[in-house]
């Protein structure tokens, strides 16, 4: 059963619609990292109204949008991608899907037309978890475990993202995937 499935590098952390914490809410984090002392990764399905060469001193030829990755370090850049063949450096988090790697090379690849956007995701900030404090989430019943393929994640656009994953995993989750924002608007 997904739900019950153990964190890991490349798991999927899905929001459950009652977690009250507006930094996730209908967020999915891709986990990057997971370990006894803390964890790390990316929302998904949050995106900015800024463009990847609105936060570097280069020309970005490519109006490449970047995601809200998380509540933390909203000052730092990341992103992930499923091209090793062309970003040296990076390192996989799960099959087909890499973090981080030569930026210079992905600048000039980006503006030679060579990387495609729907190959690369960019993120501002990232979403942290101190040793312990994940696992108490999940025993408090925040969060559902899950996980994905790299095209699923590349190709998803981000306002369907939440929705798609719980649809894909059906039975119960498949009803939380229409629970209300607010039900109270019901």
């Amino acid at each position: 059963m997904p739900s019950a499935m153990k964190i890991s590098k490349g798991s999927l952390l899905i929001a459950k619609p009652f977690l009250g914490d507006p930094n996730f809410e209908r967020g999915v984090i891709l986990m990057c990292e997971h370990n006894e002392q803390g964890s790390f990764g990316f929302v998904l399905n949050q995106i900015t109204d800024l463009f990847l060469g609105d936060v570097l001193d280069e020309t970005i030829y490519q109006d490449i949008a970047l995601h809200l990755g998380g509540p933390v370090e909203k000052n730092t850049l990341h992103f992930i991608h499923r091209r090793p063949d062309l970003v040296t450096g990076g390192t996989e988090i799960m099959q087909n899907v890499f973090w981080g790697g030569d930026f210079d090379a992905v600048k000039m690849l980006l503006n030679l037309n060579t990387f495609r956007p729907e190959d690369i995701r960019f993120f501002i900030g990232y979403s942290g978890w101190s040793g312990g404090q994940l696992e108490e989430e999940l025993k408090q019943d925040s969060w559902i475990v899950s996980s994905t393929n790299s095209d699923f994640l590349f190709t998803t656009p981000p306002e369907n993202f939440w929705r798609e994953i719980l649809r894909n995993m059906g039975g119960e989750y498949r009803s939380i995937a229409h629970y209300p924002i607010d039900p109270r608007l019901n």
